[in-house]
């Protein structure tokens, strides 16, 4: 079983940021792949996760669709930006940083995912697996 170690620190300067240490065991996969309704720490796909129970969309990229591509390619790239996120969020303890919008249109938590100051998003982007969220999804296609 893993075990969690939560720190809430506000930083000065600008908006309130707030970072929760996260500790997994590596001996223990914490994150599956999502499958089914019981959702609780898993992957949903290469830019959304579900931890502790509170769905997760990470802030600052964003990943080929998997749900509803717009072509075969894109579903690919979609599966292994999941498969790799899932491996990242295995590898040991990572941090959860609040951005300055808490929540998306639709209910998702919005995080920045870090381990040690580096961002596990901007690794999916140098790994060609994402890009940095622009605003706007692009056409993976």
């Amino acid at each position: 079983m893993c075990t969690a170690l939560f720190l809430a620190i506000f930083l000065s300067g600008g908006p309130a940021t707030t970072t929760a240490a996260v500790g997994i065991d590596p001996n223990r996969a914490s994150f599956g792949i999502c499958f089914g309704p019981d959702r609780y720490s898993c992957v949903v796909d290469g830019d959304t996760i579900w931890f502790e129970g509170r769905k997760i969309r990470i802030a600052d990229i964003n990943t080929p669709e998997i749900s509803s591509p717009g072509c075969a390619a894109e579903e690919r790239l979609g599966q292994q930006a999941k498969v790799r996120l899932q491996a990242l969020l295995n590898q040991g303890a990572f941090s959860l940083q609040s951005i300055d919008r808490d929540q998306d249109q639709y209910g998702r938590d919005l995080r920045i995912i870090t381990r040690d100051g580096h961002s596990l998003g901007e690794t999916l982007v140098a790994e060609g697996l994402a890009e940095r969220w622009q605003g706007y999804r692009r056409n993976w296609c």
